[in-house]
């Protein structure tokens, strides 16, 4: 991390904004909303999002559309970086994943801890399952942990399993409205406004772990990178002021993300 780097902005009449590709959880939690006026007060930089789902982000960032990239599939992040696509990669924060279902519960996995085995439970009762579908960290995550279970739901797209192609948002409003389980990350559940009869039936499996990461997008490849102020604000997020930030941002009194800057970085 290069702190100096805080101090080192462009010339007054450079324009001072960049702009972030971002998974949909940091923007649709309201988390950027706590960061990021606090780091354009402190640096003066605008800060822009463009929240998408982590594979289009990636594809987004690789094009050369945005300046840092945020997101939460580290496979994928590495594979961006190794590919010269960016210049590196660091761990900043985690929460976890949950499935979230109805209180009549058809699969019977309420207060499961384990993940595979729900899902196990889930296909073999054939109950309804709303996949986001659309090659975001989260779907990257649950077509990992379908594997795990032995399982490809693809062959009963369109039965049980739901494809909806859409964000966390509106895949979470479909499983609501279809009573089907739902494979979230627990900070857009925490934000989610229309739970209606839907609650956490499996937390708690390491599998579930989120991990995201922050990346600069290599000016090499895209030399309209605006790579010292993208580096100002990655540097602000793993600095103990960003790290503090991340922490510091609550819903209902619960934390939606833990910041882990330091714990290992690649």
């Amino acid at each position: 991390m290069i702190v100096g780097m805080l101090a080192t902005l462009p010339a007054a009449g450079d324009e001072k904004f960049i702009i972030v590709q971002s998974t949909t959880s940091t923007q649709n939690s309201g988390l950027f909303d706590q960061l990021l006026p606090k780091f354009q007060e402190k640096t003066g930089i605008e800060v822009r999002v463009v929240a998408v789902g982590t594979g289009q982000a990636i594809k987004n960032a690789a094009n050369g559309d945005g300046d840092v990239l945020l997101v939460h599939s580290k496979p994928s992040e590495e594979k961006f970086v190794a590919d010269g696509f960016g210049v590196a990669r660091a761990d900043v924060m985690y929460n976890d994943f949950v499935i979230v279902g109805t209180s009549d519960d058809p699969a019977g996995i309420a207060g499961s801890r384990d993940v595979v085995t729900a899902l196990s439970k889930i296909a073999e009762s054939k109950s309804l399952f709303a996949s986001r579908g659309d090659d975001s960290g989260t779907h990257k995550a649950e077509l990992r942990l379908w594997k795990a279970a032995g399982i490809d739901p693809s062959e009963d797209s369109g039965s049980w399993y739901r494809e909806t192609g859409s964000g966390m948002g509106a895949t979470l409003n479909t499983g609501t409205g279809m009573n089907a389980y739902v494979l979230t990350d627990r900070a857009t559940w925490i934000a989610f406004g229309n739970k209606g009869d839907h609650g956490i039936a499996v937390e708690g499996d390491a599998r579930l772990f989120n991990q995201y990461g922050v990346i600069l997008v290599n000016p090499k490849k895209h030399p309209h990178v605006k790579a010292e102020l993208g580096q100002v604000f990655i540097n602000w997020l793993l600095s103990r002021e960003g790290q503090q930030s991340i922490a510091d941002f609550e819903i209902d009194g619960q934390q939606l993300f833990f910041p882990n800057a330091n714990d290992g970085s690649s």
